[in-house]
């Protein structure tokens, strides 16, 4: 049994107020001041004195060590979804649950004028994957792809 009361600030201020527990690192780059000489210093809040804002610097792998304490073992998951947001039909719940609450149905499905990687890159950056990047007139193309190291080549059906 769950009791939830509904959000003051709306669902918005519900995913925002998660986001920051769930994708969150163990420290911001903000809160980096300095590496040198092999020290790391950062700022910190002190809970026992007010939440006033204190420095603190460590040895490198010290820092390093504190900072590791915050990673997942392999094989452990931050986040898990059960219910309608499980893995196995998740579309299909999801589609119900729309349908139930009368919201209209998101289409997700590929488009066929989704641009590739190499046009995403271009429009993000400005840059073009596809020209040379020496003399920047003529145009990349591939003309083979070569296996992974240490891989044998793919088996040809023919």
């Amino acid at each position: 049994m769950v009791y939830a009361k509904p959000p003051f600030g709306g669902p918005e201020q519900v995913l925002n107020y998660l986001g920051r527990y769930t994708h969150r690192v163990a420290i911001s780059n903000h809160r980096l001041l300095d590496i040198d000489h092999g020290k790391v210093s950062f700022r910190y809040k002190d809970y026992r004195h007010q939440a006033r804002q204190k420095t603190l610097t460590l040895e490198a792998d010290e820092f390093i060590r504190r900072l590791l304490l915050h990673v997942l073992p392999e094989g452990f998951q931050r986040l898990r979804h059960y219910g309608f947001l499980s893995h196995r039909y998740r579309s299909a719940k999801l589609a119900l649950c729309r349908r139930l609450l009368g919201v209209a149905s998101t289409d997700l499905a590929p488009r066929p004028d989704k641009l590739d990687f190499r046009d995403l890159y271009e429009k993000l950056t400005g840059k073009s994957l596809r020209e040379c990047p020496v003399c920047h007139a003529g145009r990349m193309v591939a003309i083979a792809v070569l296996p992974a190291a240490g891989r044998a080549p793919p088996l040809s059906m023919s």
